[in-house]
């Protein structure tokens, strides 16, 4: 009896989910606050306050809320938009395989690392 060869997609599919996720749900929220209701003046005027704000993302709760927004914000969206890439690569004939998968991802990893090291430098 052959043992089925195990696949590593459902990891990929995962993050793919909660990246689209975080497209259809954290950034039009940020969007709406930030780029809407602010600048109409619907929010108080000291609601965006920079020490404010930067004392809630990264002292609060030893920065998990500025944590969390990075992440739902900046990382999961990369790796949703990596996946996209590597299947339409996939589709259109142009993936190597193993090698597409790997610079897709990786580049996603980098790039999420890269807002994770800006982010933990804040807090200092």
């Amino acid at each position: 009896m052959n043992q089925p060869k195990r696949s590593d997609e459902p990891i990929w599919w995962a993050l793919f989910s909660a990246g689209g996720v975080c497209f259809a749900v954290v950034i039009p929220g940020l969007l709406l606050t930030i780029a809407l209701l602010y600048p109409l003046g619907v929010l108080p005027e000291n609601a965006l306050n920079y020490q404010q704000v930067q004392q809630w993302l990264l002292q609060d709760w030893w920065g998990l809320a500025g944590l969390a927004l990075a992440g739902a914000a900046i990382c999961l969206p990369l790796f949703h938009a990596m996946h996209r890439i590597h299947h339409g690569l996939h589709d259109l004939k142009l993936s190597s395989g193993l090698l597409g998968k790997i610079l897709c991802y990786s580049s996603a990893s980098l790039f999420s690392a890269l807002a994770l090291y800006f982010w933990w430098q804040g807090l200092g």
